[in-house]
């Protein structure tokens, strides 16, 4: 059986589960796969049902009603993942911006010491590729902003390409997290962070997505900027 658990949300996302699944599975280390699928539209939950034929016992898919946040899918992920035996959890986007082989690297940084360890735009050897100039200096000084309101030292607070150690998840209180969007990201940092664990940041090349949408709104900002005031005040601890 596999340590490692890579969930990745779905939404309209057909077009790259294939290859998503085909770079996974190709990785030197053994990685299983849960999808969390809110109800596309498009019928990606049935192109992963064929990867689940195809790949028997390492691709797994969880099926939600709709459209619920990022959050709450990462959150369902991680119950399920902490209700099996996998020691590594970790997050990625299921649109190539982040780089499947980099799953690699994340696992050994956790496997040398980390409790977490992010994929890292911010550090140096970090980059953005295929974004706009504005939001590049947008999501970095929104980090800036996030670690002054928070005073945490990590340079890619909004990051969502991560690996946790089991005893991470084990012990943060899921019900005190209400974000969904990039607000999510960082409490699960900030709650991280609070309880105490070892963070370590990786530096990666970010690349905007080839297919689909983008899921990005004013609302996912705003809920980042005003919700870390709202953190500052909780205590995470089951």
């Amino acid at each position: 059986m596999s340590d490692s658990l890579v969930i990745i949300p779905t939404y309209n996302e057909i077009e790259n589960i294939e290859l998503m699944v085909r770079s996974v599975m190709e990785l030197e280390h053994n990685f299983n796969i849960l999808f969390i699928d809110d109800n596309s539209p498009d019928e990606t939950a049935l192109e992963i049902e064929k990867q689940i034929e195809l790949h028997k016992g390492r691709i797994f898919l969880e099926k939600r009603t709709g459209k619920l946040g990022l959050g709450t899918a990462y959150i369902h992920g991680f119950r399920w993942a902490l209700s099996k035996e996998y020691e590594f959890i970790f997050e990625m986007d299921c649109d190539f911006s982040h780089n499947p082989n980099d799953l690699v690297r994340l696992y050994e940084v956790c496997k040398l010491g980390a409790d977490l360890s992010i994929g890292s735009r911010y550090v140096r050897g970090g980059k953005v590729k295929n974004w706009p100039l504005g939001r590049v200096l947008m999501s970095y000084f929104a980090s800036v902003y996030v670690r002054m309101v928070l005073l945490i030292n990590i340079k890619d607070t909004t990051a969502g390409f991560k690996c946790y150690r089991r005893k991470v998840l084990e012990s943060i209180d899921f019900d005190k997290i209400e974000f969904k969007g990039y607000a999510f990201q960082i409490c699960m940092k900030y709650a991280t962070f609070q309880l105490g664990f070892k963070i370590k940041e990786v530096a990666i090349t970010f690349i905007d997505r080839l297919y689909g949408e983008s899921k990005m709104s004013s609302g996912i900002f705003k809920e980042a900027f005003f919700g870390v005031w709202k953190m500052r005040k909780t205590r995470f601890k089951k």
